[in-house]
């Protein structure tokens, strides 16, 4: 498979930002010969946990299981005491004799020349699978630690997660750098009927990082997702997230957060496919930049024919904390059917110099007012995040970067 991967990657054209799904990003700029992809597993196991990841699992109850990665490597895995009883499965997708049900199918949706790059350079992969009827009681965590190499290398992290039928469980993805690194990330979810999946991935990489990623999942009949996704580090970090509701009444909630500062670059493309009848999808994105910052967000709601009943809903804003920073927002709908319901808002603009006036005349000083309104503007998504040790340590990241932030520079009157 691999290997058929890589053939068929060298005989494609990468894309351009003259390509609609590409538009606004920094693509043109990607230069794949400063990489080498990393073939060997690492000699030596790293031995501590960076920082972020750390204090990430500092904040969780009891995982079921933490799965460590090395530059695309499942170098370790630890089973709590949840796992073992409830038949969990967590294995390097090297130890299996043949892929799981449903591997590489979830994704192909999504298809594109990185995904093929990914699937021919990645050499292994964090494999997941909840027996039907299981329900987890502990998060399950995937550490991907990327750069662990004296070269600037191409890591392809990859993680299946396979949900049986009524299952339920909360997973956590957290993925870090160091050193110029070239990261292609990709996630498959696959939720069978009736079954719970709370998913949440945070991203830290270095800021030299580039980062091209995919999140897909796969809803069955009356299953469900709630997916949070943070994004918070690389130079250009794009996040792919493509949700198919196939069965009926499958529903899906996906949420994200992103900021970014400096000269970064936080692009976020979303599509969510209503194949079945009554589905339910409600998306949230929420992203402030700041200095040179610029941000992408464009998303698809697409309502199959047939997919009577559906209902999907689509939101986008953007706080622009300076003069020079740079949001576009580019929300979109393709309905093919009658009898739905579909709707997509989005915003780009300063704080709301109403909501600062408030606040200053209660006495809090104008750059406390405006970090205040700011921690407010995501406190409200990061409350949403299933798992409360995440959203414990969404909170921390935010409030840091944001003590950093050049508040009080962008003066616009309004939003748009």
């Amino acid at each position: 498979m691999r290997s058929q991967a890589a053939a068929r990657f060298w005989a494609m054209e990468l894309p351009t930002e003259a390509d609609e799904d590409w538009r606004y990003g920094r693509i043109g700029a990607l230069d794949l010969g400063g990489f080498a992809a990393v073939v060997a597993e690492p000699e030596t196991k790293p031995s501590e946990l960076a920082e972020g990841p750390a204090s990430l699992l500092s904040g969780l109850l009891a995982p079921a299981a933490i799965v460590r990665t090395c530059d695309g490597f499942v170098v370790s895995i630890e089973l709590g005491s949840a796992a073992e009883p409830a038949g969990i499965a967590v294995a390097s997708a090297r130890d299996l004799r043949r892929p799981p049900v449903g591997f590489g199918e979830v994704v192909a949706v999504a298809e594109d020349a990185f995904t093929v790059l990914a699937r021919g350079y990645g050499p292994d992969a964090a494999v997941i699978v909840v027996p039907p009827g299981v329900r987890v009681t502990g998060p399950i965590v995937v550490v991907h630690e990327v750069g662990a190499r004296p070269f600037p290398v191409a890591a392809f992290p990859r993680t299946f997660v396979a949900l049986g039928e009524g299952a339920d469980a909360t997973v956590v993805e957290h993925l870090a750098s160091s050193g110029a690194t070239l990261v292609c990330p990709v996630t498959e979810l696959e939720v069978a009927p009736s079954a719970r999946l709370a998913y949440h991935s945070i991203q830290e990489l270095d800021r030299s990082a580039w980062q091209l990623g995919y999140l897909t999942s796969r809803i069955g009949r009356d299953g469900a997702l709630s997916s949070f996704a943070a994004a918070f580090g690389g130079d250009y970090a794009r996040l792919c997230t493509h949700s198919t509701l196939a069965g009926e009444a499958a529903s899906s909630e996906l949420l994200a957060a992103y900021f970014a500062d400096g000269a970064q670059l936080q692009d976020m493309r979303t599509f969510q496919e209503h194949a079945a009848p009554r589905t339910r999808s409600k998306l949230i994105f929420k992203g402030a930049v700041d200095d040179s910052a610029r941000s992408v967000y464009s998303g698809l709601i697409h309502i199959h024919k047939g997919a009577r009943k559906s209902d999907a809903s689509q939101t986008n804003r953007n706080l622009v904390l300076s003069d020079g920073a740079h949001a576009d927002s580019v929300p979109n709908l393709d309905i093919e059917e009658n009898d739905v319901r579909c709707s997509h808002a989005s915003a780009v603009g300063p704080i709301d110099r109403a909501q600062r006036f408030y606040v200053e005349s209660r006495g809090v000083p104008p750059d406390a007012a405006e970090r205040l309104i700011l921690l407010g503007f995501f406190d409200d998504l990061l409350g949403r995040a299933h798992e409360s040790g995440v959203a414990r340590y969404l909170r921390d990241v935010v409030a840091r970067r944001l003590s950093r932030a050049t508040v009080g520079t962008a003066r616009g009157e309004g939003a748009r």
